[in-house]
């Protein structure tokens, strides 16, 4: 079995893979390829934490996955990681474990890759302006994953503790990124200036107010992944002429923001426009007019981490990366 760190998964994988890889998966999900059981979350309340586990598999290439995630907000006051997991990806047709793969940064790899063939589809051709609410590890990904399909031109960074936010601006300078950043502290005012919205927190009230979009956004929500999680409010919901989702099933049960506008009652699970997969297969229309508002929302599911575990095994045997053990 390989065993690939996170270190090496950097040096040989990146978003333009990611992107390519995750797009593969749709497809094939759309061609009843993949078997995705739903995903079995352990709460730790005491630690405002859980542990998710999701297996999956690719019936069509006959390879497995299970990734085990583990989510503790209070981490970082001990130096450790927020989000902390592992991949075993498996041969389906004997059964052998061919890889062991650091899963932190390819979770957060494969969502920002989510959102970038999200907004390559519904955001604006012209869309050049990119806010961002929550500037911590998961924001990162969508950034790049962003400005992997758009031309942005000013990005405006938004935390609740601007110091993180400036962090994250000067880690996009050293990743390369040239596009002007600003930490904005007035919400309002990052909203209501954004073409292209990513929020990536893990709040339980909205982070913005729906009123302040203006014609033609587009919104990635990916931080909450709870149903008691919110980061968009019930009138941004009202207002998107199209909701996409990643996954239909994960969101009917962990989308708080939809569940929330569900429940009062002026919103159905019905009103999604599709799933990524469709508008990937142009079996559903993405962005039709230049006034639209469209909102996509993503909780993951274990595919998409197939996808990209597949992708880097691929290139690790490839490259010789990684270290060979005996299990």
């Amino acid at each position: 079995m390989l065993v690939i760190s996170e270190k090496e998964i950097h040096q040989s994988y990146g978003m333009k893979d990611a992107i390519a890889d995750v797009k593969a998966v749709l497809r094939a999900h759309g061609t009843q390829s993949i078997d995705n059981p739903h995903r079995t979350v352990l709460a730790f309340p005491q630690h405002e934490a859980s542990a998710l586990y999701m297996p999956s598999a690719d019936l069509s290439e006959e390879v497995s996955a299970v990734k085990v995630v583990t989510i503790f907000p209070k981490n970082p006051s001990r130096g450790m990681a927020t989000t902390q997991g592992v991949i075993l990806l498996s041969d389906a047709e004997n059964g052998e474990h061919l890889a062991l793969l650091n899963a932190s940064y390819l979770t957060r790899l494969r969502t920002g890759a989510l959102s970038g063939i999200a907004t390559d589809l519904l955001a604006r051709k012209d869309a050049r302006v990119l806010t961002i609410i929550g500037t911590g590890a998961m924001g990162f990904e969508q950034a790049i994953g962003v400005l992997a399909v758009r031309d942005i031109e000013r990005i405006l960074l938004v935390n609740r503790t601007p110091e993180k936010a400036q962090k994250f601006g000067e880690k996009l300078r050293a990743f390369g990124v040239t596009v002007p950043f600003e930490v904005c502290e007035d919400v309002t005012a990052a909203v209501r200036q954004a073409d292209i919205i990513c929020c990536a927190t893990r709040s339980n009230e909205p982070v913005f107010n729906g009123l302040d979009l203006k014609p033609g956004t587009h919104i990635n929500g990916v931080g909450s992944y709870l149903p008691d999680m919110k980061e968009v409010d019930n009138t941004t919901v009202s207002r998107a002429a199209k909701i996409i989702v990643d996954d239909l099933a994960g969101v009917k049960a962990e989308a708080g923001e939809l569940i929330s506008a569900a429940n009062q009652g002026n919103w159905s699970f019905n009103d999604i426009h599709g799933e990524l997969f469709e508008l990937v297969m142009r079996t559903k229309t993405g962005r039709e007019n230049e006034e639209e508002i469209t909102f996509f929302k993503s909780v993951g599911a274990a595919y998409f981490d197939l996808a990209v575990a597949k992708g880097v095994y691929r290139q690790s045997k490839e490259q010789n990366i990684g270290m060979e053990i005996e299990v």
